[in-house]
């Protein structure tokens, strides 16, 4: 039996095959979970995914454009229809015009900033409101977030600050939809892993191979770590856990040096 027998959760911002949402999914699915995802609504993204979710056997495909509170109510109630009320929802969806992450942050414009926060951040907060009555009680939301949050990394710029509102948000989130309905609220920070949002970051590859000569398991992380963190996360066996930050960098977030 698997960890995640008879659970059902919807999967918003799977880019593609390297997409830690993707590694995430593949747990989740090898562990006996029935999978929903949604996609952009232009035709190519709805592909892209579709190539992805359909051979694991994806209950629901579904569009979704996050700064659309109509679109979000009408992904979860379609997702409804076909997979009935859900166990979790895991939120992997960030976006920043590249411009924002190769200038200097001071530099950011008010329309790039705003853009980059309501998709990064208040999205959770959406998320987790359109989902309350389609989310059952004592089922978990996880949302990617990473150590720019707290750090100044260097290219990462306006989603630092993000993911920052991000991760206040899942402690405040944690605490009200603990209350309400056992709902948990966790974020996972992952180390340095090459995917489509990496890719922006300038200076990536240099960050690959500073990662070794700092973190205590002196390697980069693996995207499968990434899949399995998420999948305890969501599952049972974190039922106490909530309002967290968890690290997936081979302990680099420790080090002071």
């Amino acid at each position: 039996m698997g960890l995640m027998d008879g659970k059902k959760g919807l999967i918003f911002g799977v880019a593609n095959d390297r997409s830690l949402a993707w590694h995430i999914a593949e747990q989740l699915h090898a562990n006996g979970a029935a999978l929903g995802f949604t996609h952009l609504p232009p035709p190519k993204m709805e592909n892209r995914v579709r190539k992805l979710a359909e051979p694991i056997g994806a209950k629901a495909i579904v569009p979704c454009d996050v700064t659309d509170e109509e679109s979000i109510r009408s992904a979860y109630h379609q997702t409804r229809e076909v997979m009935g009320e859900l166990d979790f929802v895991v939120h992997a969806i960030a976006f920043a015009n590249r411009e924002c992450l190769s200038e200097p942050f001071y530099k950011t414009s008010r329309d790039d900033f705003l853009q980059a926060m309501q998709i990064s951040a208040y999205s959770l907060v959406a998320l987790c409101r359109e989902g309350f009555d389609h989310i059952r009680e004592g089922g978990s939301v996880l949302s990617l977030t990473y150590m720019g949050s707290e750090k100044v990394i260097p290219g990462y710029n306006v989603m630092g600050v993000c993911k920052a509102a991000l991760e206040s948000s899942t402690r405040y989130l944690a605490a009200e939809l603990g209350r309400a309905k056992q709902i948990r609220v966790n974020a996972l920070s992952a180390g340095p892993v090459r995917t489509l949002s990496a890719s922006g970051v300038s200076g990536f590859s240099t960050m690959l191979e500073h990662y070794p000569t700092k973190a205590p398991l002196a390697r980069n992380i693996e995207a499968e770590e990434v899949g399995k963190a998420g999948l305890y996360l969501l599952s049972d066996m974190s039922s106490g856990v909530t309002g967290e930050v968890h690290y997936v960098d081979a302990g680099y977030n420790i080090i002071g040096w």
